[in-house]
């Protein structure tokens, strides 16, 4: 079987791994640092603060910029769960922004004609979080203005997209956002096994992200109320949880990190491979925005939606391990129960309708990807 996404170890993640089992410190000890500096240095962002997952630096996201019980939360249908779940973990509600039918992103022109509807009958949203679908940044600057014109904040959910960069600056580098997260999970970009972080400019969301992955305990006598009573004294300032990284993840990071640029030079090799070989079969290949470089972490062909099923169990039959990302948030029982359905945002149910994802990773040979291109023309023919 060749997978839609594989990790790449090396014996130097290995060895970095086996390091720190040697060591004084499994948890919460100078490689999560060590980490965070690795992943400032490749966004350009001030403060970064690893977490057990995207998941997790999602909910400690919006946590710090105060979001809760009567707030909106909007985000993208095209997404998975997590993007939405955040906003219902923190009391807040829910609600979708359609994409745009070429990039598979949020619709700049859909969240600006909603925004005008939502300030008009006075219910804008507290936080906006777009998805960077595939590697491919969201058109920000739009985004960033819009926000900023209608006092939202705004939370970049880079998941698929460390490495990738919109205009001059890097993804993460939160130019037009408040606080942008990534994640680690082993079909990613670079990974940590299970990871993920939060990275911002502002060093008080850093302070307040901090805090929430660890209970929401401090130690810091500045920020104590009263007297500390000695060198153990801690205080719980915020209802936070237990979402740190440990440090074998964090070892393993720093060593993958150090691979980052050539992980995405091989992906957008692939993918512009895919393009020319693809370019005759019945398919729609992914679009490109002008001045965004796409970390590529999937690559989404889309095909007739009357056959796709039999396209993706054909292809899975010749040990092709094709998937489909997303199955739309709003359509999910759980979020039909509060209200949403299918016809509700159209663009992000045609394009699940006929999306496949067919493998895309570094460790990906021309030979498993001409497989690849053979049983995708197979399977159409």
């Amino acid at each position: 079987m060749i997978p839609y996404g594989r990790q790449d170890i090396t014996e130097a993640d290995i060895a970095a791994v086996v390091e720190v089992l040697g060591s004084d410190f499994l948890t919460q000890g100078p490689r999560v640092p060590a980490f965070e500096a690795a992943l400032c240095q490749a966004t350009g962002a001030a403060h970064a603060v690893a977490v057990n997952s995207a998941t997790s630096a999602l909910h400690i996201a919006c946590l710090a910029l105060g979001l809760g019980e009567g707030d909106l939360l909007w985000t993208s249908p095209n997404t998975f769960v997590a993007s939405a779940n955040v906003g219902h973990l923190c009391g807040a509600e829910v609600d979708f922004v359609d994409i745009d039918a070429g990039t598979f992103n949020m619709s700049a022109d859909a969240l600006e004609a909603k925004l005008e509807r939502a300030a008009a009958s006075g219910r804008l949203p507290k936080v906006v979080l777009p998805v960077h679908m595939c590697g491919q940044s969201c058109d920000m600057a739009r985004i960033g203005a819009l926000a900023r014109h209608y006092g939202v904040r705004v939370v970049e959910d880079a998941s698929h997209a460390i490495g990738g960069a919109f205009g001059a600056m890097p993804v993460g580098a939160c130019e037009h956002s408040d606080i942008c997260v990534f994640s680690f999970h082993p079909v990613k970009i670079v990974t940590t096994a299970e990871g993920g972080a939060a990275v911002t400019n502002d060093p008080e969301l850093a302070a307040r992200m901090e805090r929430f992955r660890s209970h929401g305990i401090t130690r810091d006598p500045a920020l104590m109320e009263g007297e500390s009573h000695g060198p153990w004294y801690y205080q719980q300032l915020d209802l936070g949880l237990n979402y740190r990284m440990t440090e074998l993840q964090a070892a393993l990071g720093v060593t993958q990190m150090a691979r980052l640029e050539d992980y995405v030079a091989r992906r957008n090799a692939l993918a512009a491979r895919y393009d020319r070989m693809l370019g005759n079969l019945p398919v729609a290949l992914p679009g490109r925005s002008e001045g965004v470089i796409s970390s590529f972490h999937l690559y989404v062909v889309r095909v007739d939606a009357e056959r796709r099923r039999a396209v993706f169990e054909a292809m899975r039959g010749d040990g092709i391990g094709v998937n489909v990302h997303y199955i739309p948030v709003h359509t999910q029982p759980y979020w039909r129960r509060h209200g949403f359905g299918p016809g509700d945002f159209p663009v992000a149910e045609d394009y699940y309708a006929r999306a496949i994802s067919i493998p895309l990773y570094a460790g990906l040979s021309e030979a498993q990807q001409d497989a690849v291109v053979a049983s995708l023309g197979k399977a159409l023919g």
